[in-house]
């Protein structure tokens, strides 16, 4: 099967992990897919060469973007589209019924654009186009039901899946390299350091966990915060930068920027934390869960569907400094608490996130809009 997936941006992001991950298990099940994209540096095209997508294109919008569109998608069985730019430009090319019985939509977050009329009914005319559209988690297949006007039997719920191996090496090996690792970020042995991996867009809220770090310190001292990502397309950073030296947070949060090795950072900590106002269902909470990690994040939106409160971690109202301040001091203080959530997330990861169910239900679904193919494995 040709696949031709178009997504926003290539850059690192939960979306776009996810759909390295597809291009990857599909390639090694014999299908051909390829990658388009409309914005942004395409910091991992390379990554997705290497996955054994056939080509990486940048797509970008413009007048001669249709025609373009055409050019790539001719001779495929499966336009999949991923993020709400590309999903609306290419649903708007989608004119004819044979363009629309192969196009293939997903929703990787409650997109709160949607909760405006306008354009709620703007993606309502649009979004039925695709045949089917993959919603990641239930929370996001009724909000996208709700506000982006989707029909609900277009939707089919499919859970992201995360290969562990990566995560589990890594902590296995956390014990050798653990402490080097922390040196050269500042840390000492004796630091309970919380990782938070996440653009530094609105939707992570990075100010709501830096004042709650400098109320938990207050408190307990050794805690410290490892803040891995960027922010491609703003300031976001920037800000949150100012924020930490308003608050005096100095050495004890870290900003690592954009990293490669996620696995051994999570590995050489003693827990996440993100304080999102939405989330679509959070790629990065299944990686801190498979490396052994409990789990502070907001309770909103798909979140509870991922990290079970009380079980794989804790969860707090979202924008509330001091409720996750509380949750910090309580993790920070109980070494045997944090390995039981930990242990929990990994056993968790594994029963019900896996790399292979995800890949397969995904064909699944393109094999129901365009029959006659079936699977196709190397020799």
């Amino acid at each position: 099967m040709k696949i031709l997936h178009v997504i926003t941006t290539l850059d690192v992001g939960g979306a776009e992990m996810h759909l390295l991950a597809q291009v990857r298990g599909q390639r090694a099940r014999g299908h051909e897919p390829s990658v388009a994209f409309l914005k942004g540096h395409g910091t991992l095209a390379q990554d997705f060469a290497a996955a054994g997508a056939s080509r990486v294109e940048r797509l970008p919008l413009g007048p001669g973007f249709p025609l373009r569109l055409a050019r790539l998608a001719r001779g495929t069985d499966i336009v999949h589209t991923h993020l709400l730019k590309a999903d609306m430009a290419v649903a708007l090319c989608a004119g004819s019924a044979q363009a629309r019985a192969q196009l293939i939509s997903s929703k990787h977050n409650d997109e709160q654009v949607l909760r405006r009329s306008l354009v709620g009914r703007i993606h309502g005319w649009l979004g039925n186009r695709p045949a089917r559209t993959i919603a990641l988690s239930d929370h996001v297949a009724g909000f996208v039901e709700r506000y982006g006007r989707v029909r609900r039997e277009k939707l089919v719920r499919i859970y992201y899946g995360l290969d562990p191996a990566p995560f589990e090496a890594a902590r296995a090996a956390a014990a050798a390299l653990k402490n080097a690792l922390r040196a050269s970020l500042g840390f000492g042995p004796q630091d309970v350091v919380f990782t938070c991996v996440a653009r530094f867009a609105p939707q992570k809220a990075h100010h709501v966990l830096l004042r709650a770090l400098a109320l938990a310190r207050e408190r307990e001292p050794r805690l410290a915060l490892l803040l891995v990502g960027d922010d491609p397309f703003g300031e976001g950073r920037v800000r949150a930068e100012a924020l930490a030296a308003e608050l005096r947070l100095g050495p004890r949060c870290v900003f690592a920027g954009i990293r490669r090795d996620v696995p051994a950072l999570l590995a050489a900590s003693e827990g996440f934390v993100m304080s999102s106002l939405w989330e679509g269902l959070g790629l990065v909470f299944l990686e801190a869960m498979a490396t052994g990690l409990p789990v502070v994040a907001s309770g909103v939106s798909a979140v509870p569907e991922v990290v079970l409160d009380g079980e794989t971690g804790l969860l707090v109202p979202p924008s509330d400094p001091e409720a996750l301040s509380r949750a910090l001091c309580e993790l920070a203080r109980d070494p045997e608490r944090r390995a039981r959530m930990g242990a929990a997330g990994v056993r968790r990861v594994r029963a019900a996130f896996g790399l292979e169910r995800m890949v397969e239900e995904t064909l699944a679904v393109y094999r129901s809009v365009a029959p006659g193919h079936d699977e196709r494995r190397p020799a």
